[in-house]
């Protein structure tokens, strides 16, 4: 059931949430949709490139909807915001010796940033910091792989919640470039662990799968100043407004700027073809479609929270 709540310039055009979900769907389906889904990875591959889903929570705990929004798919990157989450719980402004927060410039696993920068990756939403992120929670977590999964479970509230050990394995067999990155930044010093333990960790937190609405109930605490909608808290005001500006600069890859320009939220994409948005104090929206554009964005995905922010006229700016 969609409750109708209107707020802000919704409010003035006399649309609820879900009318203007609707009418953006009906803009976009018409469009000719371009893209690829991530085969690279060869589970991926294998996915339907036409599924779609969208989910929305608003801070007052209401639920909007359309598509297979409960069908769960593999979140990728999308993932590298929870770890951080956690490993900032343990090291708090000591993480960011070991990684940068600047936005890269330069594809998700590229090599050559890293030796300009002596092993210190840019910002821990690509792949060299996202992998510095799990060598930091090996050295805090008794079982790594369990302990995470069991933190994701506690934010979407979704005992289910799993991991896809088939995409695991694909990633691993198939990760040269990232074992590459891991390598390096051993040889700097800036990978503690054994490197197998480190990337096995890492290949499985992003096969992790979420659904459009999981997602959601996990990521709402970005919008909710750190406290989940039970009213527990999770970070500190100041963690989840730093996250935020994060996932603003940083969370798409190279287009990270035309994300902001275009739709105005902070968020993080994956190349599942998952992507959630973040409207501090307002609501979290998920999308999922697995067509990727050449930079390893949903294309739909972009085009419907573009067109959603410039229907209702909201975004963080």
């Amino acid at each position: 059931m969609h409750t109708i709540l209107c707020l802000s310039k919704i409010d003035e055009v006399n649309m609820s949430y879900q009318e203007a979900l609707d009418k953006v769907y009906e803009m976009i389906k018409q469009e000719e949709v371009t893209g690829k889904v991530a085969d690279y990875i060869p589970e991926l591959a294998k996915v339907d490139p036409d599924t779609f889903a969208v989910h929305l929570l608003t801070v007052e705990g209401e639920n909007y909807f359309l598509g297979e929004n409960e069908f769960d798919f593999s979140v990728q990157s999308i993932v590298k915001v929870l770890t951080l989450t956690l490993a900032l719980e343990f090291e708090k402004s000591k993480l960011w010796e070991r990684v940068n927060m600047e936005p890269s410039g330069n594809p998700f696993n590229s090599v050559v940033q890293l030796e300009y920068e002596n092993g210190i990756p840019r910002n821990p939403f690509i792949n060299a910091g996202a992998i510095v992120v799990c060598d930091i929670l090996l050295d805090h977590l008794k079982d790594p792989a369990e302990n995470f999964l069991g933190f994701v479970r506690r934010l979407t509230n979704d005992r289910k919640v799993k991991y896809n050990t088939r995409i695991a394995e694909s990633e691993k067999a198939t990760g040269y470039r990232n074992y590459a990155l891991a390598n390096f930044m051993k040889a700097h010093h800036n990978i503690k662990n054994d490197i197998d333990d480190v990337m096995n960790f890492y290949f499985t937190i992003c096969s992790l799968e979420l659904s459009c609405k999981n997602l959601c109930q996990a990521f709402i605490l970005f919008a909710n100043r750190g406290k989940l909608l039970s009213g527990e808290r999770v970070i500190t005001v100041s963690q989840s407004k730093r996250i935020n500006a994060i996932m603003q600069t940083c969370g798409f890859y190279d287009q990270a700027g035309l994300f902001s320009y275009k739709i105005g939220l902070p968020g993080k994409s994956g190349v599942g073809g998952g992507i959630i948005a973040i409207h501090p104090e307002k609501y979290a929206i998920s999308v999922y479609s697995p067509r990727l554009n050449a930079k390893g964005n949903s294309v739909l995905g972009m085009k419907f929270l573009e067109e959603f922010t410039t229907i209702t006229e909201v975004s963080i700016f």
